[in-house]
């Protein structure tokens, strides 16, 4: 029987078992362990930010920002309608009403030409999302911020190790959040996420908030004699074992990154013609982004088209997905969001989108087979 070609496979670099292990064996396995400092130091070098916290997950990471915001019911978060349900959950849960504006068609990021117009005297927040670690417009993005004076949270789930004129994703707005969902380049071993803090005067209430609303952190440094509950919060500490094994993966990120990128690469190559024969639509990398090959996908002529590949695949045991059914058409979205102007592109081009299979460990024979089965469907 052949061999399934899986979507995913979560990175496993060879010493995530010896540090779990590690972690098992002392006597600090719940949150804010020696992994979790290790990792939160490397983050702090690595993405040069004021302050990284390892949290539960990207989507508690969200939540921890829409309380340090203080959003409050009435306020109006922006953002792109494709994207995770997290990142309008977050903003939701404190009751902001959302508002989806229209994406580029060739990152499939927030098109940053149609923010301004939908800035009222309620918006709080701006939420660009780098799609497929590819960067948005972040000047345009942070000079609104400026001039209406809004936040900027930067949903880099997918964009580890990605850059936008040379500053990490993540780092150029107020706050960004990071994932390590098994999907995602690096993982903690199936969930997990990051807070990036860039304004250090949040630094201090999210130590609090990320430990349950107790200024627990600070007792642990010597600045208070006893801890005690001062504000609200919640469990958002990732627990040791988990960032043992995120360790593992950080050790070997740039083995991982070009790992990737290899594969990226060679899908690029590999569908080149199908592209110049206007067949398909590749990804579109800007000359200010440097990508980290989260996502190799491919948009097709339209949405039946697309069903007839993903079958076709599947036939030929190859296991490839669609991405977000755009949150402004779900029941959710219309309920606690609205949309600004005109849905031109969202659902148009959501409807096209193939992802196919990226992982690290994927190697030339798997990418040289994808790429085959697909051009045998156009054949």
């Amino acid at each position: 029987m052949k061999q399934m070609i899986p979507f995913n496979k979560p990175p496993f670099t060879g010493n995530e078992e010896k540090y779990i292990l590690e972690s098992m064996r002392s006597s600090k396995i719940s949150g804010d362990g020696d992994f979790t400092r290790r990792c939160n130091h490397w983050f702090e070098e690595k993405l040069q930010c004021k302050k990284a916290l390892l949290t539960t997950s990207c989507t508690h990471a969200l939540e921890m920002v829409a309380i340090l915001l203080d959003i409050q019911e009435g306020d109006e978060v922006i953002m792109p309608s494709y994207t995770f349900v997290s990142t309008a959950n977050a903003f939701v849960l404190r009751g902001a009403k959302i508002v989806f504006v229209d994406i580029r068609p060739d990152t499939m990021n927030i098109d940053e030409t149609k923010i301004e117009a939908a800035i009222t005297d309620k918006t709080k927040a701006i939420v660009p999302v780098h799609y497929a670690g590819v960067s948005c417009d972040m000047d345009t993005i942070m000079a609104l911020a400026d001039k209406y004076n809004l936040f900027v949270v930067e949903d880099a789930a997918q964009g580890m190790m990605s850059t936008y004129k040379g500053k990490q994703l993540g780092t150029i707005g107020h706050f960004g959040t990071y994932s390590f969902h098994e999907t995602k380049n690096y993982t903690s071993g199936g969930e997990g996420g990051l807070l990036i803090i860039n304004d250090e005067k949040f630094i201090q209430r999210a130590e609090i908030i990320r430990e349950k609303g107790t200024n627990r952190s600070l007792f642990f440094r010597g600045m208070v004699d006893k801890y005690s509950w001062v504000d609200i919060g919640s469990s958002y500490l990732m627990n040791d074992l988990s960032a043992a094994y995120l360790w593992g993966n950080l050790e070997k990120a740039d083995v991982i990154l070009q790992n990737r990128l290899r594969a990226w690469n060679n899908y690029y190559v590999g569908f080149k013609e199908l592209e110049e024969k206007e067949l398909i639509e590749m990804p579109t990398i800007l000359n200010d982004c440097i990508h980290n090959a989260h996502m190799f996908y491919l948009k097709v002529k339209n949405l039946e088209e697309r069903t007839a590949i993903l079958k076709h695949l599947l036939e030929n045991d190859i296991l490839s997905v669609f991405h977000y059914v755009p949150l402004h058409s779900s029941e959710g979205g219309l309920k606690f969001g609205r949309f600004s102007g005109d849905d031109k592109f969202t659902t148009k081009e959501s409807e096209r989108l193939i992802r196919l299979p990226m992982y690290y460990g994927l190697g030339n024979e798997e990418v040289r087979c994808i790429i085959n089965i697909i051009k045998e469907y156009y054949d």
